[in-house]
């Protein structure tokens, strides 16, 4: 009881769980100096959130509109009620794909609504705290996914790269590069130029002026091209009529039980995805600043960032990598970096709206051409094909599922290779062996101390004593059960010493069920020695009860029981 009060004590409470770290952030004193390093990192994500908004917003379905209004409603949320001090939160790559879909399969409303349940969802995992079993996910299965996804972004940006004409352009991958291929005869120069040349200045700056915006002054400059020179190229203005210079008025989303069991599918393909890519990027940011961020609580904001997101139009919001670690390396003090990040785009959308008219598609391709490569960390490939066959099968498997069938069931499919690689590297190191505790030991620990030399018991062959070290769990059931089963009727007494055992599940304990009653129908006395409070706990759930077995705290406790013909009346309960 005592230690059950211990545990529960030290169970942090619903305000440590899910207090926001803007509160945590003013109640440790915030200063002038403070909110300027949080301006100038605000700013400086904005900078770069602002064109990738849009991008994203275009390679999804979606309007370059709908791109900003995603990163301010949702962006400002996310960094209000976060777990997370330096989360930048926004439309992101990853997304991309599940969003096109969903639009192309529900269409727009589709699209809101799905945004609308993926953020109640999300709240949910995080207020029924299951944000630490997300950070289980394998690593292989991240690196794989998100390669898969980096292919298919740019895959849907090659159409706008070589300013090919296609009417229908498909979804499938090979189908869409097969068509893509018979069209290549409606390529536009002057597209493929510009696109080179916004790639160019990408890279160009990113090496010779690191800290410069080189995706906004790439930008800038193929628009200013674009306009000057009145090239023939696809625009924002051309193609989507500009954007609006103010936020539209909040609405919630059509609801019906058949719409929603429709979108279902897409709304858990959200939250997962999510799920997943918001507290990997807080992860990212707790390495670069050796802070620690609230997984359940940034669930939380997620799911409200959603919501809000949907409520003005706008589409999926999740944690972003790129803009968390700029928004770090920034000098961001707290969560007020984020969320001056999102006001100075709306700024922008106030302000400088009609200049987005001229941004053309090629420029905003050859930006997401960029992020693609980015999102494949090829270092990781790299190590991870080096590390053995298991990992390389989960890495493979995981990247060839979201190309070519569905990042859902990449997921799924590369977290349970992921599983069973775990199972049977686990249940390598649990082993089994024959002990000789009858003789005393000639070396000792603190595990195994030094037995007792008895010659009757020496020379006693009807007692078999095993001993099981390492977990014994589903995956080591079936070798360490073959061993035991070797008992036969000849024999007085069998011993298993669980000592050296940390962890027991229900199928290692229903192991040992069937191997105390197939030990007293041969009349064989099976003895379980050493075995910790919690796995007594699971032996007693299953049954294993006098006079089925017998307990014992130590080897030796149970030999002398044995010898003296005890039935375990004196056992340690």
């Amino acid at each position: 009881m005592t230690d059950q009060t211990t545990r529960q004590s030290d169970a942090p409470s619903f305000a440590e769980l899910f207090t926001p770290k803007l509160v945590t952030v003013l109640r440790e004193g915030y200063s002038a100096a403070q909110l300027r390093a949080d301006a100038v990192a605000g700013l400086t994500v904005a900078i770069v959130a602002l064109p990738l908004s849009m991008a994203i917003a275009i390679a999804s379905g979606a309007t370059p509109a709908q791109g900003l209004y995603t990163a301010i409603v949702g962006g400002f949320l996310v960094s209000l009620l976060g777990g997370s001090r330096f989360q930048i939160g926004g439309p992101a790559g990853a997304f991309i794909v599940l969003v096109a879909a969903t639009v192309a399969q529900y269409g727009m409303e589709g699209l809101i609504l799905a945004t609308f349940l993926s953020g109640l969802m999300l709240a949910l995992v995080g207020f029924l705290r299951l944000g630490t079993f997300i950070k289980f996910i394998p690593f292989p299965v991240t690196v794989g996914f998100t390669a898969g996804i980096a292919v298919i972004i740019f895959a849907s940006q090659v159409k706008e790269l070589f300013g090919l004409t296609l009417a229908n352009e498909p979804g499938e991958l090979v189908e869409k590069m097969l068509a893509l291929w018979e069209v290549r005869d409606s390529l536009t120069p002057a597209a493929f130029a510009l696109s080179v040349a916004t790639v160019a200045v990408i890279l160009g700056l990113r090496r010779w002026r690191p800290h410069w915006p080189g995706m906004l002054i790439a930008v800038g400059i193929a628009a200013a091209a674009t306009g000057l020179l009145g090239l023939p190229l696809q625009t924002i203005g051309t193609k989507f009529g500009g954007i609006p210079s103010s936020l539209p008025a909040p609405s919630l989303p059509s609801f019906s039980m058949e719409a929603i069991l429709t979108v279902l599918p897409a709304a858990i393909s959200f939250t997962l995805l999510g799920a997943i890519e918001s507290l990997l990027s807080a992860v990212v940011a707790d390495g670069m600043t050796g802070r620690r961020h609230r997984s359940n609580c940034e669930l939380v904001a997620q799911g409200a960032a959603n919501i809000g997101s949907s409520l003005f139009g706008g589409f999926c919001v999740t944690g972003t990598i790129a803009r968390t670690a700029t928004n770090v390396r920034a000098g961001a003090h707290g969560p007020v970096a984020g969320m001056l990040h999102a006001l100075f785009i709306l700024l922008f959308m106030l302000v400088a709206a009609p200049l987005a008219s001229y941004i053309p598609l090629a420029a905003l391709a050859g930006v997401l051409a960029v992020v693609a490569w980015n999102m494949v960390e090829k270092p990781a490939i790299a190590i991870l094909v080096r590390s053995g066959w298991g990992e390389a099968t989960v890495l493979g498997a995981t990247f060839f599922l979201t190309i070519f069938r569905d990042l859902t069931e990449a997921i799924v499919v590369g977290f349970a290779l992921g599983s069973v690689l775990f199972i049977h590297r686990m249940s390598r190191t649990t082993e089994v062996a024959a002990d000789s505790a009858f003789v005393g030991r000639d070396e000792a620990d603190a595990t195994h101390p030094r037995g007792e030399y008895h010659e009757e018991q020496a020379a006693n062959p009807d007692v078999v004593i095993y001993r099981i070290t390492g977990a014994l769990f589903l995956g080591a059931t079936a070798s360490i059960g073959s061993v035991l089963d070797r008992i036969q009727d000849t024999h007085k007494a069998l011993i298993v010493d669980f000592s050296a055992v940390p962890f027991l599940d229900s199928t290692g304990a229903n192991m040992i069920e069937g191997l105390a009653h197939k030990s007293q129908k041969q009349g064989v006395a099976l003895w379980l020695t050493g075995a910790r409070r919690d796995i007594k706990r699971v032996f007693v759930t299953h049954g294993l009860k006098r006079p089925l077995v017998h307990y014992a705290a130590t080897v030796d406790e149970a030999l002398t029981q044995v010898r003296d013909g005890s039935n375990g009346n004196q056992e340690s309960s």
